[in-house]
């Protein structure tokens, strides 16, 4: 069995409880604003570009059987509508200038990757956590992981943005210790604003993780001007429900103005920082379930 991920981030601290591995899966089905994995939204493999970082070696000019890359007048020209995303580039690439999102995985080839620090998560109390993109539109290599992790006695988490079939959940709940949910605006016309699509499922596949008796650290995304005027909304919705065991203000930050660029996509992050006064306020109304 095989999935496509992105990365596998190790000695994760903000991916759940304890020191955890994080494995960050390919696509997602929103297009949120803020999106600061632009790399994990696309389903398809895609190669980034980092100009900065080049050293013009040269490596990627005699691997790519497309001629995709060339230097001119000692400049890196990457013509992207020749790659065929094969990544054959990246492998050889000295500076990490150019870095392929997307690599397809066997679960015999990840599991005793995710078990090496084993210690780790045992002495911090904490585990692995499946996170995107969004892993559950790709809910049966997940639930096949984590159910070979629960075995191995691991302790388990699934990041999601709930927008996907309760299917998909029904498919992982049995072997996940604990969901971590965002939750963006309870108002259906601003998350559609803000992401592209309703919110509808989202917040009725959060009330069914709940009536199943499942533990849930919701994640609010602080976004002044586009959700701002959400977190009271969000805060009397999440008091109706009985499983929440924390509630996390994320920030917004726009660090990933890079990875925009790397990649070719249109740069949609929102110009406007949250200061110290919002997110406070923010905290303050949520803080009911810590």
């Amino acid at each position: 069995m095989k999935a496509r991920i992105f990365e596998i981030k190790r000695f994760a601290v903000h991916d759940g409880d304890g020191i955890r591995t994080t494995v960050f899966f390919k696509g997602c089905p929103l297009k949120c604003l803020w999106c600061h994995n632009p790399e994990g939204i696309g389903f398809e493999s895609r190669l980034a570009y980092y100009k900065h970082k080049c050293m013009l070696c040269r490596e990627c000019v005699k691997i790519c059987p497309q001629n995709a890359h060339k230097i001119e007048n000692g400049i890196h020209i990457f013509e992207r509508d020749k790659c065929l995303s094969c990544g054959k580039c990246a492998d050889v690439c000295l500076a990490n200038a150019l870095i392929f999102y997307g690599k397809e995985v066997d679960i015999e080839e990840l599991v005793p990757i995710l078990l090496e620090d084993r210690d780790f998560y045992e002495n911090s109390g904490g585990g692995v956590t499946l996170s995107g993109g969004e892993c559950l539109c790709q809910a049966d290599f997940c639930a096949e992981l984590l159910k070979r992790l629960k075995n191995e006695g691991i302790d388990t988490a699934a990041d999601t943005c709930g927008f996907v079939t309760r299917e998909a959940i029904d498919k992982v709940m049995p072997y996940t210790d604990i969901f971590l949910y965002d939750v963006k605006a309870f108002d259906e016309d601003v998350h559609i604003k803000c992401t592209g699509h309703s919110n509808k499922q989202i917040l009725e596949n959060l009330k069914y993780i709940d009536a199943c008796g499942k533990k849930i650290e919701v994640r609010v995304p602080f976004i002044p001007e586009y959700n701002s005027g959400q977190i009271e909304k969000i805060a009397e919705f999440l008091k109706g429900l009985q499983n929440i065991t924390k509630v996390r203000v994320l920030p917004y930050h726009n660090f990933a103005g890079s990875k925009y660029e790397s990649l070719d996509m249109e740069n949609t992050l929102p110009k406007k920082l949250p200061d110290e006064a919002e997110i406070k306020k923010a905290e303050e109304l949520l803080d009911f379930a810590e």
